[in-house]
């Protein structure tokens, strides 16, 4: 009988990090950095100025090296290859397009330094147009554009490139609210569910649950959690991932030994007796929702009730038990329910 030669596994598909790390002297920027992003999937990162959002996506992207842990991509090793050997597209929030050239030569450009036939370059050209509904502004100037249809050319840009990763880097940070929101849904339409991975960095967490598939918040260079949006908004892993997501903030309470309280504002619901007493001190209208701010001997309270439902300066609160999130208050590790 013939032994049959084993089969070597397949490489795994789509962008597998390991252990990443990078360190600046003392400081520590990334520590320990374990992730994984499927074929089609956009991953956010998340988190506040300085958490290690960036430098997770120069690491990947090659400009900066890291100090420890590999970079996987389609079961290749790519963490010392060049920025221009790893087929990365990256996306800035600055559009960084030549002011002096139409949007067809902005995106000729990179194809012509790379030696590409001209007939070639025009039918990938053409084609990514029409895909992000640029054509009609082939011939325009950068300064004849809108936001939105800048950050579209410059997506054109990085798609040009084929790339077996795309990085964006809060690309929508310099539009409006209103064109963010607009501009989301055709993001996303356009990035996600084809064969490359997309990491997107924001701070703006609306941003990222309306983005992504999966959302891993970041702290101080550390991984705080990762998982859906709905995941960490119902069962945050600590306190620092409850108060970071959700607006209006979750409200954070003493509780008796050495444990917190936290209640989303919308599960806060006036009561006419039983409740936690309070004081109205201000309202906010938000259309359809009115957000209170409430004093009581607990603490400060932020609720959420319909935008026409009366209400005295003087009131009680209440809540549900199964909406109760329980925090450790040193550690701030959620603890089980109470």
């Amino acid at each position: 009988m013939i032994n049959a030669m084993p089969v070597p596994p397949s490489p795994s598909p789509g962008l597998r990090i390991e252990g990443l790390s990078r360190r600046l002297g003392e400081r520590t920027l990334l520590a320990d950095l374990n992730l994984e992003v499927g074929p089609g999937e956009c991953l956010a990162l998340l988190g506040p100025s300085g958490c290690g959002k960036t430098t997770t996506l120069r690491l990947l992207a090659g400009l900066d090296a890291a100090s420890a842990g590999r970079i996987l991509l389609d079961g290749d090793d790519i963490s010392r290859l060049s920025a221009g050997d790893r087929r990365v597209a990256m996306v800035f929030q600055s559009y960084a397009l030549y002011p002096h050239l139409s949007v067809a030569d902005n995106l000729a450009l990179g194809l012509r330094i790379r030696g590409m036939a001209a007939r070639e370059r025009e039918e990938r050209i053409m084609a990514v147009l029409e895909l992000l509904q640029l054509v009609e502004l082939r011939l325009r100037r950068p300064a004849q554009l809108s936001g939105g249809q800048r950050q579209r050319v410059a997506l054109a840009r990085a798609l040009l490139r084929q790339p077996r990763l795309v990085l964006l880097d809060e690309p929508m940070s310099n539009l409006d609210a209103q064109l963010r929101e607009e501009l989301r849904p055709e993001l996303r339409r356009l990035l996600c569910g084809g064969s490359q991975p997309v990491v997107y960095v924001t701070h703006d967490q609306q941003e990222a649950m309306g983005m992504a598939d999966r959302i891993a918040v970041l702290r101080e260079g550390r991984l705080q959690q990762i998982g859906s949006a709905r995941e960490l908004y119902e069962k945050p892993a600590n306190r620092f991932v409850a108060a970071f997501l959700g607006r209006p903030a979750i409200n954070l309470l003493p509780a008796e030994g050495q444990r917190q309280l936290g209640l989303r504002p919308e599960h806060l619901v006036p009561v006419e007796t039983g409740g936690l007493a309070a004081r109205l001190q201000q309202r906010e209208w938000w259309g359809h929702q009115q957000l209170l701010w409430l004093e009581s001997a607990r603490g400060d309270l932020r609720m959420l009730v319909a935008a026409d439902q009366p209400l005295p300066e003087t009131l009680e609160v209440s809540w549900r038990p199964e909406h109760e999130l329980w925090f450790d208050s040193h550690s701030g590790e959620r603890l089980a329910a109470s």
